[in-house]
């Protein structure tokens, strides 16, 4: 059985059991994925200033992320089709956060529905929504979060338009889905995964079932959901749904101070700096780069987290010095789901979990509320 020490590991064991069409969807980006490797090189390239003979016997990693006590400054971010990478992947995914005392966000193409995940889990989660052209139907997912009794909606803000995503279409990946010999083949390769996705809760976007009448196929609703994101979405309908959200509001797909200022103004409760993880404007700065001038901008008036390349404890102690009040897991939360179910996702919780304490007692650093630009050498 394979060692998994890092979520690199992880990674390695998930493009072994899921198709390539499936691993590539999570690992890609837009373009010639610049941005996308951006996120990773620039966390990569900062360094950390070690201190010693520092008493650091009582390392606390605990905080708050909206409010809410959390065991570390980390949550599951919102992810596509995770119930693609593994049977029930949004059930597994909640309960493993629950249990390990993290928040998880659901995504509203998640293949389980916001139901599923309710029925299944005791602990409250966040859930994400984009500015559709069907304003309608953005009301009923606001109603139906707020019947799950989630604690924060995240609303994505950088999806007026698809960015192209090279590896989907080469690997048929493409609405509707395109079936070539080779994608063929390659799911006959992989039939524990098959099995388990075929007789998983669902093998379609759970949230949208019944949106477009009978149609439920996969296919159908992934190419209506293509049709509803709305290049005319602006700051008003930000407010639209701040009026209408009754809890926390997270905006998502910051990566401007300007924009950081208008989102406050706007009703944000929190904003994560993100660049989609690379998947939508290939050339965009990576999110560490603006991080410190979006935690600027807003001076405190709202809490800023990150997300863009977390694959450590390491990369979110980074963030945490530069002023974010917690980080979001992608990628990451996605090959831990499709290497090991919920096994995975809270086995990379744990390794991030070390990491971050063994670096912040290297940096001489005790707690969370003290980490801080000074742990960096700038």
């Amino acid at each position: 059985m394979a060692v998994i020490l890092s979520v690199d590991d992880l990674r390695k064991l998930a493009q072994k059991r899921v198709p390539r069409a499936i691993f590539d969807y999570a690992a890609g980006g837009s373009y010639e994925e610049r941005t996308l490797l951006r996120n990773t090189a620039d966390l990569d390239a900062m360094t950390f200033r070690q201190r010693v003979m520092v008493d650091v016997s009582n390392i606390s990693l605990g905080t708050t992320l909206l409010g809410q006590p959390v065991s570390m400054p980390l949550a599951i971010g919102p992810t596509g089709m995770a119930g693609l990478f593994h049977a029930d992947g949004e059930i597994l995914a909640a309960r493993a956060a629950a249990a390990c005392g993290i928040p998880y966000c659901m995504s509203t193409m998640s293949i389980c529905s916001i139901e599923d995940v309710r029925a299944a889990t005791q602990r409250p989660f966040w859930f994400q929504q984009y500015l559709m052209k069907d304003r309608g139907f953005n009301q009923e997912l606001i109603e139906r979060a707020a019947a799950a009794q989630c604690s924060a909606l995240m609303l994505t803000l950088d999806l007026q338009v698809l960015g192209e995503r090279r590896r989907d279409p080469r690997n048929g990946l493409t609405i509707p889905p395109r079936l070539t010999l080779r994608n063929a083949l390659d799911v006959a390769m992989k039939p524990a995964w098959a099995l388990k996705v075929l007789f998983g809760k669902r093998r379609t976007f759970g949230n949208l079932v019944g949106r477009i009448g009978g149609a439920s196929g996969i296919g159908t609703l992934a190419e209506w959901t293509a049709s509803q994101f709305d290049a005319s979405a602006n700051w008003r309908d930000v407010e639209w749904v701040r009026s209408r959200w009754p809890g926390k509001l997270i905006l998502k797909g910051v990566l401007d101070a300007e924009d950081a200022r208008l989102g406050l103004a706007a009703g944000a409760d929190a904003i994560v700096v993100s660049n989609h993880g690379g998947r939508q404007l290939d050339g965009a700065p990576s999110s560490i780069s603006v991080l410190q001038e979006v935690v600027e901008a807003v001076g405190g008036r709202c809490e800023v987290m990150f997300d863009g390349g977390i694959r450590s404890g390491q990369d979110i102690a980074k963030a945490l010095a530069l002023g974010a009040r917690g980080a979001l897991i992608g990628r990451s939360f996605l090959y831990a789901l499709a290497a090991a179910g919920e096994a995975g996702v809270t086995k990379a919780v744990d390794i991030m979990r070390n990491e971050l304490r063994v670096t912040l007692a290297l940096t001489g650093t005790s707690t969370i509320d003290a980490v801080g630009p000074h742990i960096l050498r700038l």
